[in-house]
């Protein structure tokens, strides 16, 4: 099949070709945009928008089938038709008509689904398991695919290059994955033509996605607005800042023409605002939409499917907002306010060292969502790779969001099309009772094991792993370390894949439920705290070469001390707080000096310290009171393993509790206190200017140093918090 043209667009071809030039009429030639083309599919059922460009005033007629339009292209050479709606069908005939004529072969008449997303929405057929036995069976000539140039625009554009293919064994390696499988489901539950749009970019946050309007919709998003504006011409907000530039660059203008008359010394220009200079980078907020979904607009479509969130996965609940954004604005630009958005919660992910627990705050953040109108969430929890960012199972991907469009889209209303979902908690004495909505025909567990990743947390304990056994349409959950149980939460781990799912075998996702105590390890587990004055608290995450407390309460000591206490809680993802609580007499009375001894502080102790108090649940810490042992290694400088301080047993080749000091005085940095009776470090924290991979621990660390030096391990804690104390002299 081909596009027919007329004899005059052919010889305007010729022109261009031999000659280098076109005849000065070519500018006449109707033209439609390029998501207009030969085996496209267009929406059925709704009124067929079709547009395009001719010479001001020149009459265009646009025919389907039985139906055809008359128009008149605006002053600007605009035209724009709506056909009358159409059964699915096809293959039909599309001709527009004005000084040439456009013929388009081939076209049919179904569902189209705009598919857009970052790598895992562009990520290809030939990609994904089983591709031999797919690629054999792709044989669905009624599926279609067009796949849009990946650019980006810091304005919006009319137009793009693509060409629609029909679904083949040929063919179908090059299409979307994700948006394959959704189609041909589609297809094959419908029995109608399918077009899919894949319009998406690997690596793309969602703010590039968004048109300008969607910034609106959200208070929180404003500031993402306000930048779009800044670099719109046409935007009010855009001339009042350049207004106002020109007014400083006209006063300097004035300045400069005193400076030369009296010969004196004259400062810079004023530099050009960079917030009005033009977006650049195809991940700053609208850039893809002026590029990739702007020239599709108002293309017909049923509704879009989305699966993304990995380069934005660390923003918590501001993405649910930013969904918003995004499909608020797709509506308002097509004018369509009740546009389906179908997205993927995105599967489980190592992430390197990040904390585990932001991508779980992140699901929630998907989850949330879901109160947007018109939206769905398909889970894969269980069909990720903890490995690979990009699972191979598209299948399943694909399928799951046909399952929310056919239920809620095609009026499928008995499907089962999503997993559990928590509605709501009941604490019942020990034991927490978790009631689920789509339940489908019962709860189950997906391998036959007991089901895992429910965790409980206590008044007196922190979140523990918990038994859960089904009952019903509900789960019950309680372990024997939490007696009142106060909080759950579900798959909250970066690397859960949670077995509970429903029989038709749709996964229930993360979520947390109940309120989570808020309590003082010191003041529940240091009865002497009460006789204390805190001086620091320091959130060890804010670690760096300058330390800033987050208190400094130093102003409100005014009377002398006659003790000093450290109090350091650690927690690794899933495990409990681990807390040490160390007392002795004070080593100066330079509050300053007690601190942090970063630079500034000016301390550097490496000296023992007498009455050690000790208190901590890590096994193997020597508590007790009245201690003799105690010795500290405050400074800010390097240091060696020599015993220089002739600590009886330390070591003179490991790093322990007699180390030697060493230049320069701003260097590695320790801040440890030992009990060299007990042969053992109490707590340390070094390197504080590495940040996350600065040193800390509890207890005597293992390998080639027993005070934690060297090991780098900052950033395997979600909690980790030092606070400083002194007792007032009675």
């Amino acid at each position: 099949m081909f596009c027919r043209r007329s004899i005059r667009t052919t010889l305007t071809a010729i022109a261009i070709l031999f000659f280098g030039f076109a005849p000065t009429d070519v500018s006449a030639e109707v033209r439609l945009p390029g998501i207009f083309g030969e085996h496209m599919v267009l929406q059925r059922d709704v009124k067929l928008p079709v547009w395009g460009w001719a010479e001001a005033g020149e009459k265009v007629s646009v025919r389907i089938g039985d139906a055809a339009i008359e128009t008149t292209a605006d002053a600007a050479g605009k035209w724009s038709v709506r056909l009358p709606a159409l059964a699915a069908g096809g293959p039909l005939t599309l001709e527009v008509r004005g000084t040439n004529t456009i013929v388009l072969e081939d076209v049919l008449i179904g569902e189209v689904w705009l598919c857009s997303g970052q790598s895992n929405m562009q990520w290809l057929v030939n990609q994904s398991q089983n591709f031999e036995e797919e690629q054999a069976a792709a044989g669905h000539p009624r599926i279609r695919h067009i796949t849009i140039p990946r650019v980006a625009q810091p304005f919006p554009v009319d137009d793009v290059r693509a060409d629609w293919e029909v679904c083949s064994p040929e063919t179908v390696g090059g299409f979307s994955a994700a948006a394959y499988f959704f189609g041909r489901t589609l297809h094959q539950e419908l029995d109608v033509p399918i077009g899919l749009i894949n319009s998406s970019w690997g690596g793309t946050r969602i703010e590039p996605w968004t048109p300008p309007v969607g910034f609106t919709l959200d208070e929180a998003l404003a500031d993402i607005h306000k930048q779009v504006l800044l670099t719109d011409p046409s935007s009010d907000l855009y001339k009042e800042s350049l207004r106002k530039y020109m007014g400083d660059a006209a006063g300097w203008l004035k300045t400069a023409e005193e400076a030369i008359r009296e010969e004196n010394v004259l400062e810079p220009m004023p530099a050009y605002p960079q917030e009005l200079r033009p977006f650049t980078s195809h991940q700053q907020p609208t850039m893809l939409y002026n590029a990739m979904i702007h020239p599709l607009v108002p293309f017909a479509i049923r509704g879009a499917i989305w699966y993304q969130g990995e380069s934005n996965h660390t923003e918590g609940n501001l993405y649910a907002k930013k969904t918003l954004a995004l499909v608020g604005g797709w509506r308002k630009v097509w004018n369509q306010n009740e546009l389906p958005l179908y997205y993927v919660q995105i599967a489980p992910f190592q992430y390197g060292n990040e904390n585990p627990f932001i991508l779980a705050e992140f699901w929630e953040a998907q989850a949330a969502a879901l109160a947007i109108p018109g939206t769905g969430m398909a889970v894969i929890n269980d069909i990720g790779n903890l490995a690979d960012i990009h699972p191979k199972n598209k299948q399943e991907v694909g399928r799951r969001l046909a399952l929310l469009a056919l239920k809620n889209t095609y009026g499928q209303k008995d499907l089962v099309a999503s997993g559990p979902t928590f509605r709501s908690m009941e604490i019942d004495g020990r034991r927490i009772r978790i009631h689920f909505d789509h339940t489908g025909s019962g709860l189950a567990s997906r391998d036959g094991k007991p089901l895992s990743h429910f965790e409980l947390i206590g008044e007196d304990t922190d979140f523990v792993p918990a038994e859960a056994v089904i009952e019903g349409d509900s789960v019950v959950v309680s372990s024997p370390k939490v007696e009142k149980p106060m909080a759950i939460r579900f798959a909250w781990h970066k690397l859960a894949e949670p077995n509970l799912m429903n029989k038709e075998g749709l996964p229930a996702g993360a979520f947390r439920a109940g309120e989570v105590p808020q309590r003082d390890y010191l003041a529940l587990k240091v009865p002497e705290a009460k006789q204390y004055q805190l001086v620091y608290e320091l959130d060890l995450a804010k670690l760096g070469r300058e330390i800033a407390y987050d208190q400094d309460l130093r102003d409100r000591i005014t009377a002398p001390f006659d003790r000093v206490a450290y109090f350091l809680e650690l927690q690794k993802p899933g495990e409990e707080v681990q807390w040490v609580y160390v007392s002795m007499e004070p080593f100066s009375d330079d509050l300053a000096k007690i601190g942090m001894p970063a630079l500034a502080a000016k301390a550097r102790f490496q000296q023992r310290v007498a009455g050690l108090n000790v208190l901590s649940n890590v096994e193997g810490i020597a508590t007790g009171e009245g201690l003799t042992g105690g010795n500290i290694e405050f400074w800010s400088g390097n240091y060696g393993p020599p015993n220089a301080a002739k600590i009886p047993g330390a070591s003179d080749a490991l790093w322990d509790f007699g180390d030697e000091f060493a230049p320069p005085e701003d260097g590695y940095g320790c801040m440890q206190v030992h009990n060299h009776e007990a042969g053992q470090t109490i707590f340390a924290i070094n390197q504080w200017k590495g940040a996350a991979s600065a040193d800390v621990g509890i207890g005597n660390s293992e390998g080639k140093t027993r005070d934690w030096t060297f090991v780098g391990n900052a950033g395997q804690y979600i909690v980790k918090k030092l606070r400083v104390l002194v007792r007032p002299s009675k």
